[in-house]
C-alpha cells in the first residue's frame, strides 16, 4: 500500500476526531461577525475556498479565500486563518509575516515544530492528520472538517459517508476514461477544483472542474464517449441526461461532498495504478514549496 493509500483510508477516524476537537480550538478561529480571510496554496487553497463558502453561507460573517500570494494587502481583516500542512511553505510563512502585529491570524497545521509556531499569532494542531506523502488527502479534509464542525455544518453521516466511499467500489468504466470532469456548486466547487488537482498530481490526467451552472456555458462541449463528468452534491436539473446525451458517464454525487472527494481519491490512485505510476512519486512536486531568497 503507498503511503496515500494508507492515508486516504484513514480519514473517517481523523474526520471524527477533528469534529470532537472544534470546541477546543473555537477560541483560535472565527468568531461569528468577524471579516475572515481563508488562504492556502495548493490543496489548502480549494479547501480555503470552501470553508469560505459554508462560513459565508451560514450568516457567520463576511468570509473570502485566497492563494497566500494574491492576498489584497489593502484590505482589513479581523482575522487570517491559513491552512498549511507542512507549516514551511513560504508564500504562507511571508503572508503571515507581513501580517504580524496588525491582523490577528491563526494557522491550522499538522506540524507546530516548524516556522509557522513563529509566523502566526495562533495554531491549531492537527498532528494525528499530518501525512508522509506529496500528495495531499487527510489533512486538507480533516482541516476542512474542523472548519465545518465549527460552523454547527459537520453532519453526522460525513463520517460514515467517508467509510461508505472506502468501501464501495468504483463505478464501472471510470478507470478507462480519459478526461475527467468535476462540478460543484457553492462550497463544493472548491472540492471540484482540488478533486481535479488530485487526478493531475496523483494520475497524470486530463482533468477539470467547473462550477455546475458555468459546464453548458463551453466545457460540456470535451463531453463524449470514453470521458466522465462528476457532481460534489446536488446536481442542476436537466445537467445529468445532458452529459449522458453526449456519451460520457455521468457520476452523481450520492454522499456527503467530502466523502465524495474522497471516492475522487482512491480514483486516482487507481488510475495512476492503470498507468504504472506511483502516486508517492508525483512528477516534479515536492510535499512543500520553499523558494530560496
Amino acid at each position: 500500500m503507498t503511503h496515500v493509500e494508507d492515508e486516504l483510508t484513514s480519514q473517517p477516524e481523523c474526520w471524527a476526531r477533528a469534529a470532537s476537537q472544534a470546541a477546543h480550538h473555537a477560541k483560535v478561529l472565527p468568531a461569528p461577525g468577524e471579516r475572515v480571510a481563508i488562504v492556502g496554496c495548493g490543496t489548502s487553497y480549494f479547501m480555503a475556498r470552501a470553508a469560505a463558502a459554508l462560513r459565508e453561507g451560514a450568516g457567520q460573517g463576511e468570509t473570502d479565500a485566497f492563494a497566500a500570494s494574491e492576498f489584497p494587502h489593502g484590505r482589513r481583516y479581523d482575522r487570517v486563518v491559513a491552512l498549511t500542512r507542512s507549516g514551511t511553505t513560504t508564500e504562507i510563512l511571508d503572508l503571515l509575516g507581513r501580517l504580524k502585529g496588525a491582523t490577528r491570524t491563526t494557522a491550522i497545521t499538522a506540524d507546530p515544530d516548524t516556522p509557522v509556531r513563529t509566523a502566526a499569532g495562533d495554531l491549531a494542531v492537527l498532528d494525528f492528520a499530518d501525512e508522509r506523502s506529496v500528495v495531499q488527502t487527510r489533512f486538507a479534509t480533516t482541516a476542512l472538517t474542523l472548519l465545518r464542525a465549527h460552523l454547527g455544518l459537520h453532519p453526522d453521516a460525513a463520517v460514515t459517508d467517508a467509510r461508505t466511499a472506502l468501501a464501495e467500489p468504483l463505478p464501472e468504466g471510470l478507470v478507462e476514461c480519459g478526461q475527467f470532469t468535476f462540478l460543484g456548486r457553492g462550497w463544493t466547487v472548491g472540492l471540484a477544483d482540488e478533486a481535479g488537482l488530485k487526478m493531475r498530481e496523483a494520475a497524470l490526467a486530463w482533468a477539470e472542474a467547473y462550477p455546475a451552472m458555468e459546464y453548458r456555458h463551453g466545457p460540456i462541449s470535451v463531453s463524449t464517449r470514453g470521458t466522465a463528468t462528476w457532481m460534489l452534491g446536488d446536481a442542476p436539473d436537466g445537467l445529468a441526461q445532458q452529459v449522458r446525451d453526449t456519451g460520457a458517464l455521468w457520476i452523481a454525487g450520492r454522499l456527503d461532498p467530502l466523502a465524495e472527494l474522497v471516492r475522487v481519491q482512491r480514483l486516482a490512485v487507481a488510475v495512476a495504478a492503470s498507468r504504472g505510476l506511483d502516486p508517492d512519486s508525483p512528477r516534479h512536486l515536492t510535499r512543500s514549496v520553499i523558494l530560496a531568497p
